[in-house]
């Protein structure tokens, strides 16, 4: 079996931007506007035309079984309005990300977004989290560590603010992708380099502080392959030594990165550098990068051609690609049979 531990509703009916511009647009006649949760009227049909062109029709022609699927990451955009806005949003998101699995079972596994408005406590967050895994089956969540949208003015992953959360995934048992949405600061491509940096950021807040002392149970998966730690490996592991941090093999207990890495020399660097048990296959397909390589004439979020080729055992392969995610998201319930 293969699991994709990576995957955005990114073709979702218009009705839901619309929605999310009606929010916008109240905002800027009012910024502390209250507002309401209101309804999004989008079809069970209309959920599965979106879907049976796009992220449907690549799981069946790349051979994927199974895709954990989230909200848009770049539409999660905290920093968009207050904490009713996100919370009005998130909550929306996260149903029709249940439906979706309703509808396709076999095909993806809910994972949801938290209502993380810079600014309020992460008491919004735990409340979604609760409602999304006892009452509605998620098997895990997407953590932004920058709800600023860039400017990065909010709390770091290590600060007790964060507490709460953190015992809340552990008491639930699931785990956390870290994952930011869109960027508003013009310093900051979204997906090219506010991505990628923040997948080192959050791995180096974890480094330096020993958060996971006081978690031993939480896990973390960075995407994107974990940004530039894997290129950078001996820096992060030179400086745990010299400065008494955390060991990397230690910390490596908790944090797990994916294969969302787009040519094969970059996935050859992360399967040579990083345990196989720390990694998750992943492609983001229908995500940041869609188009074809043009110099193989594959797409470039084809991520299966890459870990077929790395130079690993079948076992390794299994591992990435099934029992490595199974271990990181124990709720996750494998049906079987097709959709």
């Amino acid at each position: 079996m293969i699991i994709d531990c990576h995957g955005h509703y990114t073709t979702a009916p218009p009705q839901l931007g619309e929605y999310r511009e009606a929010q916008r647009t109240a905002l800027e006649i009012d910024p502390s506007q209250v507002g309401e949760k209101g309804t999004i009227s989008i079809s069970d049909d209309e959920l599965r035309d979106s879907l049976e062109l796009n992220q449907l029709r690549l799981q069946r022609q790349r051979g994927i079984d199974l895709t954990l699927f989230s909200p848009r990451a770049s539409w999660m955009g905290h920093h968009i309005g207050n904490q009713h806005t996100s919370r009005f949003w998130t909550e929306h998101c996260n149903d029709l990300i249940r439906r979706i699995c309703d509808l396709y079972p076999t095909n993806f596994a809910p994972v949801c977004q938290l209502p993380q408005s810079p600014g309020a406590g992460i008491e919004s967050s735990v409340a979604e989290l609760r409602r999304c895994v006892e009452e509605m089956g998620f098997v895990g969540c997407n953590l932004n560590p920058d709800p600023s949208g860039g400017n990065w003015t909010g709390p770091t992953l290590d600060d007790r603010a964060f507490w709460p959360l953190y015992e809340a995934m552990c008491e639930l048992d699931v785990p956390a992708m870290i994952h930011v949405s869109a960027t508003c600061n013009p310093h900051f491509h979204s997906t090219g380099s506010h991505y990628l940096g923040a997948d080192t950021t959050a791995f180096m807040q974890a480094l330096t502080s020993g958060l996971f002392i006081d978690f031993p149970d939480m896990h973390w998966i960075i995407p994107h392959g974990g940004g530039a730690v894997p290129y950078h490996w001996g820096r992060f592991k030179g400086m745990a030594e010299e400065q008494s941090w955390q060991k990397l093999d230690e910390l490596m207990v908790n944090i797990f990165f994916d294969t969302c890495v787009y040519h094969q020399p970059g996935i050859d660097l992360l399967v040579d550098v990083v345990p196989t048990a720390n990694i998750l296959f992943a492609s983001e397909m229908v995500g940041a990068v869609k188009g074809r390589n043009p110099d193989t004439g594959e797409y470039y979020d084809d991520t299966r051609r890459y870990i077929d080729r790395a130079d690993l055992t079948d076992l390794q392969r299994t591992q990435i690609f099934e029992t490595n995610v199974q271990r990181v998201y124990p709720r996750l319930q494998i049906s079987t049979g097709a959709s």
